[in-house]
């Protein structure tokens, strides 16, 4: 655990001192979990963005995007079931004085129950060697059955505790397991209440008279009212998706974490209405899309799994999260939902207004059903961050730090470093660097060795440095190194934006998927 903390303490830093992100309002001390993207940080931040956005919108036929309001009607969060019911049960520790979502402290000590079940498995992996069959391991061996048992019993009430609002049982399961405080070790709770998780503002131009609106806390409701509006508009038949990257915001009862937790943050969300039916295939299929999607990008397949809802949403018939190896463990990355048809039947019945759709093939009416895939931007960035912030020891003893980012996310493509400021060379170097910057964003720079240069080069995430030397001056020639080989080769003036696509191009990810 130390040692996690250490790298988690590490990217903080890093993220700070190489400018991808900054607390809040810093001079006047920050404010919780509100976060700034720096300059390398919005360059990173607008890439994933392109990254989602070129798979959603520009590979599929039947996608569309929208851009929508963050202000909406106050009727659309009555429908949605998010007045009434968008809570999260919060509990306080009476000694420490803070507060923390009562499912989340079970959930953690689940956790830790899967970690002792994986490290049977590993130990017995190494006991075995080749010979391991790990399937036969996890279905016969006495303690792991143990562990799994008692994990799904423990998830299993929580959950039917949760759905019906049994707040005083979850307080009890709290108290069996003997969780305490992780800060204090302290185990005196208060009761269980829910916690409402919407920020209200008003509307008008007094208070009197003002209207009650909600800052919206998530993106879906908004694809679902303007869901009509884009099926006339495109003409598109069922099935057929919208997708949508907006800014959601949510009173967290624990905010914590660095940007993975935050009050204000960023969807990447598409909903795909299909035939009532056909919604689980449509499920199916998203999953393993949206798996595929993440992998290309070159984390690691061992840093994903699957999750699959104990407990399901009042609106849904199917729910899975892709949980992702954050340096404080699996959490969830992205979900996938099978919606049915509650949302657009909510809307109808609200608003008087008839969401049907009209089948030709089936010759009959009807409201779709809906698959949703979501994905937190902020975690995803956190994601990346993390596992590609790598410390080096080179064959020379020596060592660097270099954030090994996919090179079309990359926040600057390439680096453009004269040798020397003197004997032309920046003159040069300024003509490339003003050739090719309406192709890529380049980072230009002539002071301190080169040496240091490479190396905040590399902590940046820049995928190549081009040098212009002397001999460039003459056989118009110059020296490219690869962030991650490090190797160096002299390539021709005339060919480095050809070089620099090939390298760059999000046509490297997307062909992946």
């Amino acid at each position: 655990m130390a040692k996690q903390e250490d790298v988690f303490k590490k990217v903080i830093s890093h993220a700070k001192e190489y400018g991808f992100i900054f607390p809040s309002s810093e001079i006047y001390d920050g404010l919780s979990a509100i976060y700034d993207y720096g300059q390398n940080g919005a360059e990173l931040k607008n890439n994933i963005k392109q990254y989602w956005w070129k798979a959603m919108v520009q590979l599929n036929e039947n996608i569309v995007g929208i851009d929508s309001a963050i202000f909406m009607h106050p009727t659309i969060w009555k429908a949605s079931g998010h007045v009434d019911a968008f809570n999260d049960p919060l509990i306080d520790n009476k000694d420490s004085n803070k507060r923390f979502r009562a499912d989340v402290l079970i959930e953690e000590y689940c956790a830790k129950i899967e970690d002792k079940e994986n490290k049977e498995i590993e130990k017995a992996a190494k006991r075995f060697g080749d010979a391991f069959d790990k399937a036969e391991f996890e279905a016969t061996n006495p303690r792991v059955l143990e562990y799994r048992a008692k994990r799904a019993a423990i998830l299993t009430r929580m959950a039917k505790s949760l759905e019906n609002e049994d707040l005083a049982d979850v307080k009890a399961l709290i108290e069996e397991l003997e969780i305490a405080d992780p800060d204090t070790g302290s185990k005196n709770w208060t009761e269980v209440r829910q916690f409402n998780l919407m920020f209200g503002t008003k509307l008008g131009a007094s208070a009197d008279t003002a209207t009650d609106l909600y800052l919206r806390p998530e993106t879906a409701q908004v694809i679902f009212v303007n869901y009509l509006n884009v099926q006339k508009t495109s003409r598109h038949k069922l099935p057929f998706g919208i997708a949508q990257i907006g800014k959601a915001f949510r009173n967290e009862i624990v905010a914590r974490q660095f940007i993975f937790r935050m009050r204000e943050f960023e969807q990447m969300e598409m909903q795909y209405f299909v035939a009532p039916g056909t919604e689980l295939e449509f499920y199916e299929k998203w999953k393993q899309t949206r798996l595929k999607w993440h992998l290309a990008l070159g984390l690691g397949e061992d840093n994903y799994r699957f999750h699959d809802h104990e407990k399901l949403a009042h609106y849904a018939n199917a729910a899975a999260d892709i949980e992702f190896n954050f340096p404080f463990g699996f959490k969830e990355l992205e979900g996938i939902h099978s919606r049915t048809d509650f949302d657009l039947k909510a809307h109808e019945a609200h608003s008087g207004r008839k969401l049907q759709y009209f089948d030709p093939e089936r010759n009959e009416n009807y409201v779709p059903y809906v698959v949703e895939t979501s994905v937190g931007l902020d975690r995803l960035f956190l994601a990346l961050f993390s596992t590609c912030l790598k410390d080096e020891v080179l064959e020379d003893g020596s060592e660097r730090t270099v954030l090994s980012l996919p090179p079309a996310l990359a926040p600057v493509k390439a680096a453009i470093l004269p040798l020397m400021k003197k004997d032309g060379l920046a003159e040069y170097a300024e003509t490339i660097f003003n050739d090719l910057k309406y192709d890529f964003n380049l980072f230009y720079e002539e002071k301190d060795a080169i040496g240091k240069r490479y190396r905040r080069q590399d902590a940046i995430g820049t995928p190549l440095c081009i040098t212009i030397d002397h001999d460039s001056l003459v056989d118009n020639t110059v020296t490219i190194r690869d962030r991650d080989t490090m190797k160096q080769e002299r390539v021709p003036v005339a060919d480095l934006r050809r070089i620099i696509d090939e390298k760059t191009s999000f046509r490297n990810l997307l062909s992946k998927i």
